[in-house]
């Protein structure tokens, strides 16, 4: 069976990161453009080292070959606390449930152990593996909803 892990992101991911979104470019598009070089992962990390952002990586446990990013950016403190919900999984694990996994416990992790009060899901109307992704990771999002 396979297992996900998520934990934030390193520099010394920036070589499987930029790896695997290259492979995935093509998957990625129209949707999301990764960064696919050093000077494009050095510009993200930096605004995930300086900003009020935190980036993971979802890594499957038993290859630790990286599966997906998610991201919490733009967070809020004070008596707001909230922060948008990025995230993209790369091509050769679509379909497997790893990216659903991940982006349940970086939800989780929000709520629960950085009290945020609010996500807001950066999802494009039209792309329905990504709206049915955070539907099923993340119930706790659309509470309201029913």
């Amino acid at each position: 069976m396979l297992h996900v892990i998520t934990a934030p992101v390193r520099y010394s991911d920036a070589d499987d990161l930029i790896a695997s979104n290259t492979a995935s470019r093509r998957h990625h598009a129209p949707w999301v453009t990764p960064f696919t070089d050093r000077q494009g992962f050095e510009a993200w990390y930096g605004r995930i080292l300086t900003g009020p952002n935190l980036g993971f990586v979802a890594r499957e446990t038993s290859s630790e070959t990286i599966v997906g990013v998610i991201t919490l950016t733009e967070i809020v403190w004070g008596a707001f606390r909230s922060a948008y919900l990025g995230y993209y999984g790369m091509i050769d694990w679509c379909g497997r449930g790893l990216m659903t996994a991940a982006v349940a416990k970086v939800v989780k992790h929000a709520f629960d152990d950085l009290g945020l009060h609010r996500l807001e899901a950066n999802v494009q109307p039209g792309n329905a593996k990504s709206i049915t992704l955070i539907r099923s990771s993340a119930p706790r999002l659309f509470e309201t909803l029913r």
